[in-house]
């Protein structure tokens, strides 16, 4: 097995921002902001990172999330170049002060990740890729994941998955109920080691090994990724259903504060 266990970290919150600035040199954290995607599944023209939510665009929620969080100090959007100029604006009106590149998205998931790669500063030793609809993600949920890919040079935000699942033949006829102990939700962000992530894109390309989920470019290089509980807030904006939803989530969490 490749993993290897990091010093066991028991860290408080009175503690945390201390040890952050202190290891901040050694765990400094880039998140690749992916929004380069067609919406095909949304049903509408218009880009779904620029549908507004609660009066902002559902990527300018992502971007606020990840310049507030103190783990992260690089942030750099994948999107097609067409949407530069409206990302730069979204960023000056935003103040994402930690944006440093535009980057042109590729014709696959995998291909603008590895485009926003090749933009990271030097010093970056984190990397954090994120889906540029995953408007709800807070600040606290990346800096968990951030902790544990510390530890574990590998870790992803996800959800234990709480329903029945079902397996069915291809005519959606039931052929067998799936235990779902230790069945989890993939969410972003997830967080790898540079060098890590770097090694499971070249072995994919070498393999010819195409997926839609970071997570499992690692493990196809035969490493193993800590899951990081987010709950269920941590939705993505896939479908037009999907935003009403995310307003009643941002609702309540106005009230709650």
């Amino acid at each position: 097995m490749l993993q290897e266990r990091m010093p066991q970290m028991k860290i408080n919150k009175s503690g945390l921002l201390d040890w952050l600035l202190k290891n901040e040199k050694k765990n400094k954290t880039a998140a690749i902001i992916l929004a380069a995607g067609n919406s095909t599944r949304m049903g509408k023209k218009t880009n779904k990172q620029f549908l507004m939510l609660e009066n902002t665009p559902v990527l300018a929620h992502t971007l606020m999330a990840y310049q507030q969080c103190k783990t992260i100090h690089q942030i750099l959007v994948v999107t097609k170049p067409e949407h530069f100029e409206d990302v730069y604006q979204m960023a000056k009106t935003y103040k994402i002060t930690k944006l440093t590149d535009l980057v042109a998205g590729g014709s696959t998931r995998q291909e603008s990740a590895k485009n926003g790669m090749s933009k990271l500063s030097e010093d970056i030793r984190y990397v954090a890729i994120a889906d540029g609809a995953r408007c709800l993600v807070t600040p606290q949920q990346i800096t968990k994941v951030c902790l544990s890919a510390y530890r574990y040079k590998a870790a992803s935000a996800a959800h234990l998955v709480a329903d029945t699942v079902k397996r069915t033949n291809s005519s959606g006829m039931t052929r067998e109920t799936v235990d779902r102990t230790n069945l989890w939700q993939a969410q972003t962000p997830q967080i790898f080691h540079t060098a890590l992530y770097q090694a499971a894109l070249y072995k994919a390309d070498e393999d010819g090994f195409s997926v839609t989920d970071d997570n499992s470019l690692v493990e196809h290089l035969g490493y193993q990724v800590r899951m990081v509980e987010c709950g269920m807030e941590n939705i993505k904006i896939t479908t037009e259903g999907d935003l009403p939803l995310a307003e009643a989530i941002l609702r309540y969490r106005s009230r709650s504060t």
